[in-house]
């Protein structure tokens, strides 16, 4: 019958024609037996096709079918419990997360799977990956394959990415082109501006992290030298810390030249936000009257976002959005971020993670010590950003309840 079919009606139908019928019973074929398996079997049966997946003919293309399969591929199969297995341990409600294009492909995948051999694989903390434009399917492929975590991929909103229209592009065009003049890096990268506000203000209100209190930033292109045989979210809930961080340093002066004048502001228009055992002198010298330029480099943070979602933070941040200073000027969120944490949290709740070895670009954080040789860290103990000039470490330990050991 078969053969019948196909001599009678196939030569009837145009080679378009054919070509949809049958991709469209290979479609149709997989999609009935994803549906079929049980999720015991390791398949979720509530995937769909969206009709975002059709091309202009209706039917999936190679491209769209490959797409629609990956996202019905089930997770790595795990391995059956026993009854001697050691009891699985205790997990936060957090997530790992990455802002990344698909042009950072292969730093991305050399992040994560540094990550996950570091930590993860022991801990299964799921991944959630953002970028202003969709995710390619490879990107997605070769991201996946490295952890058997669950792992998301989401899309910037618009209006919480762009400039926004009420920023008088002249002056902000003037204020790009005076900081390429100084040789500011990112001087004159509207995109760069968008990260930063972006990062924040709006990133832990996106869709696929808003189910989670803690997170792990993560950047491409970065290295992790330690193993870590803790899960650092349970050790941040269970001693009440709310922002942990590995280098800090002095932010580039030109590129907030008004944002301590805009702070002092805000605090004298709202003193009930800020601690009374603050952190005022890791990011002052002065008692406030001035800003010392340091901050806790952002590409590394691991905190609770519901700090950030709270109403000091919100109301700091929504203080801060309409003066234009993310565009005007450039205002970091490595700024913005630990200028927050210092002023409305106790010092206390802030965490120097001296065990995790670290570095981004040519600035490093490697552990010393027992530390050093108990993470087998790759790191050279002497490539270490702790207590060069620059770096902003002796100012956080001044803080008087900060212990080192």
């Amino acid at each position: 019958m078969q053969i019948l079919f196909r001599n009678m009606v196939l030569p009837l139908l145009t080679a378009a024609h054919r070509r949809s019928i049958i991709i469209a019973l290979i479609t149709v074929s997989c999609v009935c037996y994803f549906m079929t398996i049980s999720p015991e079997d390791g398949y979720s049966s509530s995937k769909v096709l969206s009709p975002e997946q059709l091309d202009s003919t209706g039917v999936l293309g190679i491209a769209q079918i490959n797409e629609a399969l990956l996202d019905l591929a089930p997770p790595a199969e795990s391995k059956p419990s026993h009854p001697h297995d050691p009891p699985t341990p205790r997990r936060a409600n957090a997530t790992l997360v990455m802002l990344a294009r698909n042009s950072d492909l292969d730093g991305v995948v050399s992040s994560v799977e540094q990550l996950e051999v570091k930590f993860n694989r022991k801990f299964n903390y799921p991944w959630v990956f953002l970028n202003d434009e969709p995710f390619s399917y490879d990107f997605k492929r070769r991201v996946k394959v490295l952890t058997n975590a669950d792992v998301s991929f989401g899309l910037i909103p618009r209006e919480t990415w762009v400039q926004p229209p009420w920023i008088d592009e002249e002056r902000a065009r003037k204020g790009r082109n005076m900081l390429i003049k100084e040789g500011v890096i990112y001087g004159g990268s509207v995109s760069y501006r968008n990260m930063c506000r972006f990062n924040s203000g709006f990133f832990f209100h996106h869709e696929l992290l808003t189910p989670y209190k803690w997170y792990w930033r993560v950047e491409p292109d970065v290295r992790f030298y330690c193993d870590l045989e803790y899960d650092p979210f349970v050790f941040m809930e269970d001693h009440d810390k709310i922002y942990g961080f590995t280098i800090s340093m002095p932010e580039w002066k030109p590129t907030i030249t008004s944002l301590w004048s805009v702070v002092k502001e805000f605090i004298s228009d709202h003193p009930e936000y800020v601690s009374p055992n603050n952190s005022m002198e890791f990011i002052s010298d002065d008692a406030g009257d001035t800003y010392n330029m340091c901050h806790f480099w952002s590409n590394f943070e691991i905190a609770d976002m519901d700090f950030w979602r709270g109403e000091a933070y919100t109301k700091f941040f929504d203080y801060l959005e309409k003066t234009g200073g993310f565009y005007y000027e450039r205002w970091g969120d490595a700024p913005i971020h630990s200028i927050a944490a210092a002023l409305f949290t106790r010092k206390d709740q802030l965490h120097f993670f001296k065990d995790i070895g670290y570095k981004h670009a040519e600035f490093a954080h490697c552990p010393q010590g027992r530390q050093w040789r108990e993470g087998h860290c790759s790191c050279n103990p002497n490539d270490n950003f702790d207590f060069a000039q620059n770096s902003c470490l002796r100012h956080f330990m001044r803080l008087d309840d900060w212990m080192f050991g």
